[in-house]
């Protein structure tokens, strides 16, 4: 499984915006492809990408990530095995020899990483899923649906980022994306009815505006009930505050409302919402490095609620070593473009299992077509994944290939 030609192009991600897609081939002819999606809200501790500067798109091209792969790194893993992914990503993580794959470039690290995986799963003629997981990789999660969009994923005066339905009552993947895309239909239908925008956002979800944050989650038990499901039984709901944009000082400042809290009252804010909405889950509630306030909504909630650490960790496993340690969070989200190659997102996971967390895989409000994650949440056994709302090609693609996988799983 030699590894005898990468080459890099620059393509468009779902925003419009530049990156990159590899493709890998190998000795035998097979050949992969990866691409490299990318944040709006993004953790100050996330691999960082390499854009041009500039005047052409904005200062946002990436010739020179290109370039990195067309040069260095193609020389680099020229006939290297395909199959040792360790390897791989460790020569690539060499290369760079940054902390933050500052020089060659987050964005080039995980495209190419994803594209050698790729190539070696079509040369073993395996399933990316079953290539990344092996035998045991039979685990379909459940979707988290960002059906209604804020913060800085939309223009609108929602300061929580993602709201999002969760049909955990679903007994298959297929019903549970029946459920959430009954009620994301059912819910477009109630916005519309009452006046309300039923544009949509960066992830496919519905960016109106409302009086206040908690008026979203009464309209989204309003389309579950609509859809003839039960609020807390079939669906629930879900955050993701991204909190870590809120930061001030010692305290928070939603930045659209400009309402003020303290650690303990922010805390108590989400108390009383998981006690008025059947929400399952809440991320990132506080700020990326507070991590005692972590350990303290988790103490407080955790026991009812997944508290998930997104820009808290970055996919990184010494920052979720940390977290662990102190029983900060219970469930961990991984992106692997924000640590920046395949096998330092698998590692990642590795330790939320033997430290007792939850798996999350995410994708990015900047999306390309790949359908990579799907595939990663099969291997990992993720008890969740979340993709945006069940509109917008990039986000279904995700969603569709995890239709076909469990076709051939069951």
């Amino acid at each position: 499984m030699k590894i005898t030609e990468l080459r890099a192009r620059q393509i468009f991600d779902s925003r419009g915006v530049p990156t990159l897609e590899v493709r890998a081939a190998l000795e035998d002819g097979s050949a992969g492809v990866g691409s490299a999606p990318s944040g709006a809200s993004t953790g100050s501790h996330e691999a960082q990408e390499l854009r041009d500067g500039g005047e052409a798109y904005g200062g946002k091209g990436v010739r020179r990530a290109v370039d990195g792969v067309n040069g260095p790194i193609r020389a680099a893993l020229t006939g290297m095995d395909a199959a040792d992914q360790c390897r791989v990503d460790e020569r690539l993580n060499e290369l760079d020899g940054t902390p933050d794959k500052s020089k060659l470039g987050g964005n080039a690290l995980i495209a190419t990483s994803w594209a050698v995986a790729d190539a070696a799963a079509k040369g073993a003629g395996m399933p990316l899923y079953r290539w990344l997981g092996g035998a045991q990789a039979r685990q379909l999660p459940c979707p988290m649906l960002n059906v209604i969009n804020g913060g800085r994923h939309a223009d609108n005066n929602l300061d929580v980022q993602e709201f999002m339905f969760v049909p955990s009552g679903a007994d298959s993947f297929h019903d549970a994306m029946r459920m959430a895309s009954e009620c994301y239909h059912a819910l477009g239908k109630l916005l519309r009815e009452a006046g309300l925008s039923t544009a949509v956002g960066d992830e496919g979800g519905f960016a109106p505006n409302l009086a206040r944050d908690e008026d979203a989650l009464e309209w989204m038990v309003r389309a579950i009930e609509a859809a003839g499901w039960k609020p807390g039984e079939d669906v629930c709901l879900a955050l993701d505050c991204a909190a870590a944009e809120w930061a001030d000082g010692d305290a928070y400042r939603q930045p659209k409302s400009g309402a003020r809290f303290r650690r303990g009252e922010l805390i108590e804010y989400y108390d009383a919402l998981s006690r008025r909405f059947p929400l399952a889950s809440i991320e990132d509630p506080l700020g990326e490095e507070d991590f005692e306030g972590f350990r303290e909504i988790t103490d407080a909630l955790g026991g009812d609620l997944m508290i998930v650490g997104d820009d808290l960790f970055t996919t990184n496993a010494e920052r979720l070593f940390r977290g662990a340690a102190l029983g900060a969070a219970n469930a961990v989200l991984v992106k692997p473009n924000q640590i920046g190659t395949v096998s330092e997102a698998l590692e990642t996971v590795q330790l939320a299992r033997r430290s007792g967390y939850a798996v999350a895989v995410s994708h990015r409000s900047g999306e390309t077509l790949s359908t990579a994650i799907a595939d990663l949440a099969v291997a990992v056994g993720a008890e969740y994944i979340k993709a945006g709302a069940p509109a917008r090609g990039e986000r279904l693609a995700k969603y569709n290939r995890l239709l076909e996988i469990e076709e051939e799983l069951y």
